[in-house]
């Protein structure tokens, strides 16, 4: 009975989230020690760190959030994906850029924030375009 209350959309974006928190990690991992380590720019690292978390994302949420649908051939699959995710690494530069350039917000807080609001637009976009 207690499986009947949880709406398929509430534990497809609960998967999301867990995969999203993963993803998360390699991100945030990353980048710090690309900053703080190896004392990259903290955008440049923003932008290899982001690129490795969408590489898994994809590999996690292909398998275990969204179905394949039968009307889409893998490769149409996966540009659409790179075509969204290069959108929310743009999101994503910019508001680390304005976070961190112009309102002098570290980029450890900033990268939190912006990785909250780019979580929102890649779930919803690719429901839509990737979701059978």
């Amino acid at each position: 009975m207690r499986a009947m209350l949880y709406k398929p959309s509430t534990q497809q974006f609960a998967k999301f989230a867990a995969v999203g928190i993963i993803s998360f990690a390699v991100d945030w991992l990353l980048l710090v020690l690309l900053v703080e380590g190896l004392r990259c720019d903290y955008l440049l690292a923003t932008t290899v760190s982001f690129l490795a978390s969408v590489a898994l994302n994809y590999a996690l949420s292909m398998r275990y959030v969204f179905d394949h649908r039968d009307d889409m051939s893998r490769k149409r699959e996966f540009t659409i994906f790179a075509i969204l995710s290069a959108v929310g690494l743009g999101l994503n530069d910019v508001f680390m850029f304005v976070g961190v350039t112009m309102l002098n917000i570290a980029y450890q807080a900033m990268k939190i924030i912006a990785t909250f609001c780019v979580t929102w637009y890649n779930f919803f976009s690719r429901k839509k375009f990737l979701a059978s």
